[in-house]
């Protein structure tokens, strides 16, 4: 499987692959996961906000945000599709987020909100929880923080 990583905000995206990340996000958070929730939430173009995912033979198999916020840099919304778990794609594309928030703001810290069944596997990226748990959407979480 060879896989492109790309990084661009909404407004440069190619309007299918848009559509593609956003199908990926509904796919694994509302339906996967049964989260009835607004998954289209408005900060996917807020200023300093962009889309990154990997693509393979033509589909988009992961994808994730990064968000400037005034006190730190978040990555959420980061999905994998079920095809492409254990490959190491997200691990790869987490990566590239982490550098790409080290590389727009270095004096920032890097937060995230974990599911609470993954804080080992952000904690490989140098995450720490970083807080109290907390339920969202009836899936336990936690706050993790990078720096």
């Amino acid at each position: 499987m060879t896989v492109d990583y790309v990084l661009a905000p909404v407004a440069e995206m190619d309007p299918l692959t848009l559509y593609r990340v956003l199908w990926l996000r509904v796919g694994v958070f509302v339906v996967e996961q049964e989260a009835a929730y607004p998954e289209i939430d408005g900060r996917d173009i807020e200023p300093g906000a962009e889309m990154m995912w990997a693509e393979a033979d033509g589909d988009v198999v992961s994808t994730l945000r990064v968000l400037s916020e005034p006190d730190a840099m978040r990555i959420g919304r980061v999905a994998t599709a079920a095809s492409a778990r254990g490959r190491g794609v997200a691990a790869e594309l987490m990566r590239r987020a982490v550098a790409r928030c080290e590389e727009r703001a270095p004096h920032l810290p890097i937060v995230l909100d974990a599911q609470a069944q993954l804080e080992g596997w952000y904690a490989r990226f140098g995450f720490a929880v970083a807080g109290e748990p907390f339920s969202e959407d009836g899936i336990p979480h936690l706050p993790m923080r990078r720096g």
